[in-house]
Formats: C-alpha cells, structure tokens, sequence
C-alpha cells in the first residue's frame, strides 16, 4: 500500500461509544488508539474522488482471533488484511453508489468465527463533480402582450447528479442574454430557484407584437447556488414568441333610456381572457348608490334594470380579470354605456307666472324679454326642441294681437304700437311650448311701467337764511325741503334724490330723503366752522334716479337754494399734532433746546405754554415760543422716553386750554461704572482643596448695550492676589475666579476683581468677592464656630439660660402665694355664711 493522509468521521453505532476521528496514517500499524481500536460497530464517511488505497481503519481482536473477514457490499472496492487493516482499492463515486454496508468477523485458525460479525457503515460524501445539465438544449414559448407580471408563462429546468442536500447540487438560474434588449431594459425576469420565466413590469407595459414579434433567452444554470466561482454551469436557449392581447375594451355601448324589454339585457362582451379560468368582475368607477350592471364567467355584461337618461346620460365602470388566486390577471377594461334619449319628458316653465316690464314709449319690434321653458330630454335633439305661440292675450285692449313671440327662441315684442299705462297697466299671456310630443302652457305677466318725462319741482326756490353757532351737534337736522315729481309714484321716475351742487365744498352738510313723501332732510355731516366759512350759500338739485327720456330736461325749477350764518364760538386752542417726539444724548449740557411744540388759536388769540407731569424737573418751555429745554441732568437709566404733557392756554378771552404729550427718547452715553450682577455671599470652596477649583461670577451695568451685549474685561485688582488666584474670561458678561493650588486656610477670603466695560469712554470699577473655605457636608459649607457679631458666646447662652429660669421661678412662686391667700379667704367667708344660713330639714 502507498502513503495516504486524510480525515474521516467516525460514529459509533448501537453501543454508543463516542465517535472518534482517524488520523492520518502510512502504510503499517501507525500509533496505537489513533486509527485503530477493537472490532465492534463503526460508521466511516469518506468523500468520494480520494485517491484509491487508502487505510480506513485497524480493527483488534483477541485471541484465538488470528484473522479477518470482511463480507457485504464491498463492491471488491473494499478489502481487510489478516492484521486488521480495512482499506478500500479504488476510487469511490457517490453517484455509484452512496453508502457501503459491509460486515467483519474476527476468526480463529480453523477459519470459525470468534468474533462479530459487526456491522462497518462506509458513507460516501458528496464532492461537487459534476455539472448542471437542462433537460432541453432549446426551449420555445409565447407570451401575450400586457400578460401580468411576475406570472409564469414557461419553466426550464436542469439536473445536477451531486447531492441535492447540499451546495453542489444547488441550482440556480439566470438569464445572461435578451435579444433584442431595448434601452437597455429586461422585459423578461427568472426564479433563480424554479426556473420560472415571467414579465417584467417594462415587459408587461412594453411588449408589442407589431414592433417585436420575437425574443430570445440565454438562459444559465450553476450549481453551489451560483455562489462560488467554482460551480459548473450550463447554457439553453429560449425562443419566444410574442402574441397580441385579446383582452380588449369593447367598443363603447348604447343603450335606450326606459326600456320595456326583461332584465337582465346583455348589452356587450369583453373578448375573454387570453387564457382560460379567468374569473371576471365589474368594478364600480363612480361609486353609484345604484350601480345597474354585472357580468357573468363567460365575460357577458348586463344592464340589470332600466336606465333614466335624465337621471344619468353616460356609465364608465371596469371590467377585471383574476386568477384562481384573486390577483388581477391584467390591466381593468374600461366600459363606457351611453343613454341614448327618447322624448320622454314635457317642457316645464321657468316659474308658474314670469314677468316682465314695458315702458309705455318702447318702440315697435323692440324686445320685452325672453320666456325660456325647459326640457330635461337631451339637449340639441328634437326632444328638447321647443316652439313657442302666444296662443291668449288679456285684456285685448286697445287691440288684440299687440305682442308676438320668436318660435323657436321665445323671445316677447311689441307687434302693433307702444303701450300707455292710461290704457292698461298689466296684459297676461298664455303661451304654448311645445316638443315634438307634448305641450306645456306658460303664463305671462307684462307690467307697463311709467317712463320718466316729468322732472322734480321744488315747492320753493329759496329757503330764506339760517343761522347756526358753529358748535352745533353733528348730525343735526337744520332744514326741510320738498319737491315733488307728477310720474308715477314709488318708481325709480318719481324717485327724488337731492345733492348740494354749490356752496359745500367741504362737504359739511347733507339730505337725507324719505322714500315715502320725497321730503329731504338737511343735516350737519361734519362740524360748522365760523373760522373758515362764516357765510355760505347753499343751492340744492332734486333728480330722479331714472334717466329722463329723450328730449326732458332738468331746469330751474329743480333747484332752490339757502344761505347759512354760522356764528363764532370761542374754542380752544389746537395742537399741530397729538403727539411732540424728541431725541437727544442723556448728557446734552444743561439749558440746551431739546424739542419744540406748536399750537394755534382758531379765534388767532396768543397762547401761553406750560408742562404738566415733569415729576423729574428736568424740562422748562418757553410760554411764548413753545421750545422746550433742559434744566437738570437728564439720566436715560431713570427713564427714557421721558412723558411730560404740554398745556397751551389761550391768553385772554376764557382762557380755554388743551393738552398735547410730548417724549423725549435719550440716547445713552457710558456713565454707569460696571458691578457685580448681584451679591456673591454664598461661594465656598470645601477645606481641605483636593485640586484647585473655581467659580464663575457675573458682572453687569446700566448703560444700554448694543444686540451683541456688553463687553467686560476682567483682572486681578492687585498683583499680590496673583499667586494664589487667577481670573480668566468666559463671556462678555462672565468670568471664571480659579484657585492656583490648594494650600489655603479655613477662613473667608476677599478677591477684588478689577472690571472694564470697554465703553466710550471707558468706565471701570474694583469690586470685592467673598470666598469662603470651609468644611463641607452634604454639599453645604459648615462655616468655622468662631464668635460673629450678634451671635452670643457659650458663657452668655448659659447666663441668658439661668436668668429666664430664674424670672419663670419668681412668677410661679408669687402665683403660688396668690392662690394660698385666695383659698383662706375664701374659708373664712364660708364659715360666716355657715352661720347665718338655716339649716334645711
């Protein structure tokens, strides 16, 4: 036998003994325990492919055991030397034969059995040595356009002799080649596992029978899974053929409203699925509360019951196709019935009498309106087609036959002459609105209405004088005018409407009408002013609302006029505006101008200012000139904007005065040292300092800052503090007090801390920080037991304690002796009552 190495797994059988690999041998006995061991039951895997004399193992037998047998499906592949050695002579094929029952027996010299025989399993493992085939070198199908996608229209498959159990007989599919392949899109998809070719989405939406009737598949098969870059693989072709869809919308059906034939009625069909076992349904599109239709498995669409064209003209619903499985096997069918109209229907009237108006002059030919009638059939078709006749005129006065009406349009005239409201003011007609099948008559009502020839005539021209103060309420009435007017009343000719066309220009007064008599009421719109108009004359103009009619116009009849005396009334003065604004630096120089005001006297008497309200006295004005100044250091910190009201009292006459406010806005200037944001009395720092610590503080000031804040700068006030402090900033406004080692005593410390606001000018201050060391507990600082003013020593804590006790003692003996005099008194009174009062039997 030659050399040989490799590895095998053993498994005991029936006595369970643990299994134990073999290890690599040569030719002879190799190590004891290793690969061989005594005769009993064994399970040996080896893969297939090995190289042939091979040592699977070394079986022991005790005496009078001399030799060994081997029996079974050896294949004479299998051999046992007298020693015990069991190996095998050529090479295994699984395929061959996949697992070897064999059977050794120990013997003795005679050749009888004195051991076993036992049972020897040899498995044969699977090495991946052989490739994939298709059954089928050509593959050839057809597939319908728009055919769903992801559903199977062909299966190709291959087999792998190699163990299906495991990676090497694995299969998986791909297709490498689509011919044609446009833009670069797969109309064609495969199960890498089943080998079930299918359409695309792009497939199912692009493939066209009339562009590209064929297409053609290389498709591949590796084994391993198609994971390793040593499986084997295989190649087929597929040819297939592409074939029009038969699944198509129906032409577009037209149905008769109201029919009298039995329901159901087939109506049309969808041309069925392209493969059988298709099951159809309809699919409501508009969501009907009444949805009339259905369809059966044969793909025959029905209408269930009457339709009512004027109730609905048109239906579009879908028609879909599913599987055994509910999926849709395509796109849905889109329907489309159409109602097709009968005369049904009667015209209708717009309104159970419609009315129209005629000025008494129209003229002949023009017209008085148009009667329009309905017809719910369908429109432009002879059953909506309406005539329309004039068929009674009442009354027939001065004649009959004074109106017409166009036939098809239904629009009124005037046929003889013009109408006179004298003669009659109302006509009614009957007309008849016909369709081809029905009659409807209408009726009419025409009001001949007055036409405006007549203008406005007021009563008088001239309405005298009036005098009024010019303080006279708003909205007073001042003056009553009338005109009247000979047209109709309650029209729009007898209407009147008055206007002040002259002497008004401010538009102070105006008239209000009553619709009823026309009478017009002259009242105050805006307040009199004797200043500005002492003397006004007023001319009114009475009109209709109406136009007049060619040839009538307004002449001076329609105009009266009024002169108004407005007398003075002393008032007060007026400010040029509500509110004065002033703004200046809180550091102008005492007795600057800061801000003015002005006011006018509507009588032009002089006026004297005043302030009110200058609680600070910071501010003076000038009676006469109204500028006002500065008489104190102004402060922007105190208050900006600073409010004061100006009083401006006219001098002489009755002194009348009114108020105006005026602000003065300071802008501010850096005079406010900074300080500490508040009173730091809290910071410590535990003693004994493990490692230096720090603490932050905050500085502030009272000068306005800009968005960006202030600025402050930070330092050590003295340079004997550098050596056990440092300072260093965190912010504009804060800053971080550090401790440079640990070596401080229990006691409290104060840090000048040297701070600049960086302002213009600068400003800067020295300000004390209170830092304490002291033991610690729970995070809070117990500070050193030493005396602190106000707080008493011991000795006086115990002299405070002994007085109160003595004071509590002297009370309650002085109560005592109290109440021992009390109660001898008292007995002494009782023994003298008892000496009086009779004793009771």
């Amino acid at each position: 036998m030659c050399l040989a190495w490799w590895f095998q797994e053993i498994s005991m059988m029936k006595d369970g003994f643990p299994s134990a690999p073999s290890q690599p041998m040569a030719t002879g006995y190799g190590q004891e325990g290793k690969f061989s061991g005594p005769l009993k039951p064994m399970t040996f895997s080896i893969y297939e492919g090995q190289e042939p004399n091979q040592i699977i193992f070394q079986f022991k037998a005790n005496p009078p055991a001399v030799t060994f047998e081997l029996t079974g499906e050896t294949d004479n592949i299998f051999k046992i030397e007298r020693e015990g050695l069991l190996y095998y002579t050529r090479t295994l094929d699984r395929e061959t034969r996949a697992t070897h029952n064999l059977q050794v027996a120990a013997l003795d010299a005679n050749g009888a059995i004195v051991e076993g025989p036992v049972p020897i399993t040899i498995e044969v493992k699977d090495v991946n040595d052989n490739r994939p085939m298709f059954l089928q070198s050509k593959y050839e199908a057809s597939v319908r356009q728009n055919s769903r996608p992801g559903k199977p229209f062909l299966y190709v498959n291959a087999t792998d002799l190699d163990d299906p159990a495991t990676p090497n007989g694995q299969l998986s599919y791909q297709i490498v080649i689509q011919l044609p392949m446009i833009n670069d899109v797969m109309y064609f998809q495969i199960n890498n596992k089943t080998g079930a070719i299918s359409l695309t989405r792009e497939g199912s939406q692009e493939l066209n029978p009339a562009k590209n009737p064929s297409y053609n598949l290389v498709i591949s098969v590796k084994d391993m899974g198609g994971q390793s870059e040593n499986s084997f693989s295989d190649t087929t072709s597929v040819d297939i053929i592409v074939t029009e869809n038969i699944w198509k919308a129906p032409e577009p059906v037209e149905m008769v409203e109201n029919s009298t034939d039995p329901h159901p009625i087939k109506i049309t069909q969808v041309v069925r699925w392209n493969d059988p076992g298709a099951q159809y349904s309809l699919v409501d599109k508009e969501k009907l509360p009444r949805f009339p239709f259905s369809i059966d498995q044969e793909g025959d669409i029905y209408v269930t019951q009457p339709l009512d064209r004027e109730e609905k003209d048109a239906y579009v619903f879908y028609a879909v196709a599913k599987d055994e499985y509910g999926k849709p096997l395509s796109y849905p069918l889109e329907i489309h019935v159409k109602v097709e109209d009968i005369n049904d229907n009667p015209p209708t009237c717009p309104s159970p009498v419609t009315v129209f108006e005629v000025q008494e002059n129209e003229r002949l030919g023009n017209s008085i309106g148009t009667l329009t009638a309905h017809d719910r059939d369908e429109e432009n078709t002879a059953n909506s087609l309406l005539n329309y006749r004039i068929v009674e005129q009442t009354p027939k006065l001065p004649m009959d036959g004074l109106f017409l009406i166009q036939t098809y349009a239904g629009m009124l005239q005037l046929a003889k002459q013009s109408l006179k409201k004298q003669d009659t003011p109302q006509y009614n007609l009957t007309i008849e609105v016909s369709d081809k099948d029905f009659k409807t008559l209408c009726f009419v009502q025409i009001n001949v209405i007055d036409i405006n020839d007549q203008i406005p005539i007021f009563e008088k021209s001239d309405y005298g004088n009036l005098t009024l103060a010019e303080d006279t309420n708003v909205g007073s009435t001042i003056l009553t005018i009338q005109a009247t007017d000979a047209d109709e009343p309650f029209t729009g000719s007898s209407k009147i409407l008055y206007h002040i066309i002259k002497g008004d220009s401010e538009g102070r007064l105006g008239v209000d009408t009553d619709p009823h008599t026309n009478t017009g009421y002259v009242i105050i719109k805006k307040p009199l002013d004797f200043e500005t108009a002492a003397v006004s004359n007023i001319v009114f103009k009475a009109e209709n609302p109406e136009p007049l009619v060619f040839g009538v116009t307004y002449n001076e009849s329609s105009f009266a006029k009024f002169t108004l005396f407005v007398t003075d009334v002393n008032e007060a003065p007026e400010f040029s505006q509500y509110v004065f604004q002033a703004k200046v630096s809180e550091d102008v120089a005492i007795g600057t101008k800061v801000g003015n005001v002005t006011a006018k006297d509507p009588e032009g008497l002089d006026i004297s200012y005043s302030l009110r309200g200058d609680t600070r006295g910071w501010l003076k004005i000038d009676h006469v000139t109204g500028e006002i100044f500065s008489v104190a250091p102004l402060d922007r910190e105190a208050g900006s904007p600073y409010r004061v009201q100006v009083v401006a009292t006219e001098v002489g006459g009755s002194s009348l005065s009114s108020v105006s406010q005026f602000h003065l806005i300071l802008t501010d200037v850096n005079d406010n040292p900074p300080r500490l944001a508040k009173d730091y009395t809290d910071l410590f720092f535990c003693h004994p300092l493990s490692a230096p610590g720090s603490l932050i503080f905050e500085a502030t000031d009272d000068d306005q800052h800009s968005f960006r804040g202030p600025h402050f700068t930070f330092s050590l006030a003295s340079e004997s503090l550098q050596k056990d402090w440092q300072v260093s900033k965190i912010n504009g406004t804060h800053a971080q007090l550090s401790t440079r080692h640990t070596d401080f005593e229990e006691r409290e410390y104060v840090v000048l801390i040297h701070i600049n606001d960086g302002g213009r000018p600068p400003l800067e201050s020295i300000v004390s920080l209170p830092v304490t060391f002291c033991s610690c507990g729970e995070g809070s600082c117990f500070r050193p037991a030493g005396h602190q003013p106000g707080i008493p020593t011991v000795g006086m804590a115990v002299g405070i304690l002994l007085t109160t006790l003595l004071v509590i003692g002297i009370i309650l003996a002085v109560v005592f002796i109290r109440m021992k005099k009390d109660k001898g008194k008292d007995n002494v009174e009782s023994a003298q009552a008892s000496e009086v009062k009779p004793l009771r039997s």
